[in-house]
């Protein structure tokens, strides 16, 4: 790895102080050659072939996560771009000197030519307008003028569409660099006119042996396992991982431990999530609770205990499917083993189930009042299911279970007119729509041809009692009413005309309109409600259908209704009148006592003197 850069020269405030001001340490090594940058080797090639080939692209926009190095690369650009050599005579190079005037100005972001514009702040079509009318002008001292736009996917779409045609026919002495991470927010036709380079995650080896470097030019000592805790809460950007080294360097006050950064970046030892890990699998809530309490007391934030436990769950995952995962620097060797040996014993359903909840729990966390008590109601949660059977267990479970036979109720009669067909007043299911009678039952067998069922005799036991419950054909209605099969339920009233019934056998005459698979879904779903075989069949001479002996009591009552004088004398005063519906005396009165007010005892009154 090349030696890091020393410091640049102060800007013009601190040139004007008689001490220089602390520089942070991501602004002290910010990188000022390509040689500098880490983990970006793809980039860096391209642009030195482009560089050495004389191929420069008249447009660079640079992508990636934040502190990966993207205006830091535009800046580099720019001096290899307009950098002379310390002899004034070079040209454009992949390896700026550093010490002309052009490479001190552009570092120092002073060069009259080199315009950095931040576009989160400069929005606007008049800003690109400024743009525009500027680059027509060669540039004063320089070869080339550069335009570095940061944040360019900020711009409106006004902007971007003002400067389109600059952009894709600009002027030789004229370059533009780009530096985004949204790089979707950005208008495809932009993206056409330029050169992309995507800036990778700095990979966890190579950002360790960079924070090394830099801890020991600042005689600082600090443990590997801290360094392992930054790079992981850096994520792959370098610049917030010297940022949290200077916070940890100050921390531990030139000795740092891995536990000085924990109790900086308020995170639970690894070593003791991996101990919560253990109880909450193994269902000990107490132990559970516990070590959270304690983890909470020694600073542990409840939201990073269970963002550290999903973590943990996730990498035993991938270590269960891809071992060589177990070998990242960030993780310390007992930690390695201790997750390997999770992975060998943990079934992949457990840990996906973990995972899950532990990302609902993190959203009531987050939303609860009181962070502590939601992470403690999740890790009850977690514990108590930490023993139930997995999904595919559990349909095997059920599977081996034999059905239970149902104990046997007494079925209401409700006896009503037509041959052969009862109707029950439509109220709540009979007895025989008990829960324990709906039971799933295993798929039925082959179906017979032209529309019969085919089916054996009943051979299990208990079949007499479960089919007890449907001694009348209304109990079967009831029963196709309580699953809500509703057309089932019309084709059965309109289409079947009943010709024998007995518990679990049906033979019935079809209706000209009645659907040829009737026989055949009839079977099957009272097998499948009922758990046992039913035999339906057809026949001949059946009974009315019950919509039959429905509409013959209705009409037969609308013909009573027309004998009578009144109404006779409504038809000839009226003659289009029908008679849509009929009310009885009965009827009436049934309603008018539903509705009337309770009586009440001793009612008050206001007029009585005692």
């Amino acid at each position: 790895m090349p030696a890091l850069p020393v410091a640049s020269e102060q800007d013009s405030r601190d040139i004007m102080t008689d001490t220089a001001a602390y520089q942070v340490l991501a602004r002290k090594y910010r990188p000022e050659t390509f040689a500098d940058l880490v983990g970006q080797e793809a980039m860096v090639q391209t642009l030195r072939n482009a560089f050495e080939a004389d191929r420069i692209a008249q447009a660079f926009v640079m992508t990636g996560i934040r502190g990966t190095g993207k205006t830091t690369t535009a800046r580099i650009i720019a001096k290899g771009m307009n950098c002379i050599g310390p002899d004034g005579t070079s040209g454009p190079t992949i390896d700026p000197c550093g010490s002309c005037e052009h490479c001190t100005a552009i570092m120092q972001g002073r060069h009259v030519d080199v315009m950095e514009m931040d576009a989160a702040s400069r929005t606007g079509v008049g800003d690109i307008r400024e743009i525009i009318d500027s680059v027509a002008y060669r540039a004063a001292s320089a070869r080339y003028k550069i335009y570095i736009i940061d944040e360019v996917h900020m711009l409106s779409s006004n902007a971007f569409n003002a400067l389109l045609k600059t952009l894709e026919e600009p002027p030789t002495h004229v370059k533009f660099i780009f530096a985004t991470t949204e790089i979707r927010k950005v208008p495809v036709t932009v993206l056409s006119r330029c050169q992309r380079f995507d800036l990778r995650r700095i990979e966890p080896d190579v950002m360790i042996a960079m924070l090394q470097k830099i801890a020991t030019a600042e005689g600082a000592e600090i443990t590997q396992e801290a360094l392992g805790l930054i790079t992981r809460a850096a994520e792959g950007s370098a610049r917030d991982a010297q940022s949290l080294l200077d916070q940890a360097i100050a921390h531990g006050a030139g000795q740092t431990t891995a536990d000085q950064v924990r109790a900086m970046l308020g995170l639970a030892d690894r070593g003791r999530v991996l101990d919560l890990f253990d109880l909450i699998l193994r269902g000990d809530a107490e132990g559970a609770l516990g070590e959270l309490s304690a983890q909470y007391a020694a600073g542990a934030d409840p939201m990073a205990v269970l963002r550290d436990l999903a973590e943990v769950s996730h990498w035993v995952s991938v270590i269960k499917i891809t071992p060589v995962a177990a070998e990242d620097p960030t993780v310390s060797p007992d930690e390695r083993n201790r997750g390997l040996v999770m992975a060998e014993r943990l079934p992949m359903r457990v840990l996906s189930r973990m995972w899950q909840m532990l990302l609902t729990a993190l959203e009531e966390v987050g939303r609860a009042p009181n962070a502590m008590m939601a992470a403690e109601m999740a890790l009850i949660r977690l514990t108590h299911v930490a023993d139930l059977p997995t999904p595919d267990e559990l349909i095997r479970k059920l599977q081996n279970t034999p059905v239970p036979s149902p104990e046997p109720k007494n079925a209401g009669t409700a006896e009503g007119a037509g041959g052969g067909a009862r109707q029950s007043a439509p109220t709540s299911p009979p007895q025989a729509a008990s829960p324990s009678a709906y039971a799933a039952a295993t798929p039925p067998r082959a179906q017979g041809s032209g529309g019969v069922t085919a089916t054996a005799a009943h051979s299990q036991p208990g079949v007499e009692q479960t089919l007890a419950r449907f001694a009348r054909f209304e109990d079967v209605l009831e029963l196709i009413r309580h699953h809500r099969d509703v057309k089932l339920l019309v084709d059965v009233e309109t289409s079947l005309r009943l010709v024998s019934y007995s518990p679990g056998r049906i033979e019935f005459e079809p209706t000209e309109t009645a659907p040829r698979d009737l026989a055949q879904r009839l079977g099957t779903r009272l097998q499948t409600w009922t758990a046992q075989r039913w035999a339906v069949s057809i026949g001949t001479n059946g009974a009315s259908t019950i919509a039959e002996i429905r509409d013959a009591a209705a009409l037969e009552l609308k013909e009573q209704a027309k004998g009578h004088p009144l109404v006779q004398a409504v038809l000839v005063a009226f003659p289009k009148a029908q008679i849509s519906d009929i009310r009885t005396a009965k009827a009436i009165a049934a309603e008018a006592q539903i509705e009337a007010l309770p009586e009440v005892e001793d009612e008050w009154d206001p007029f009585d003197d005692e």
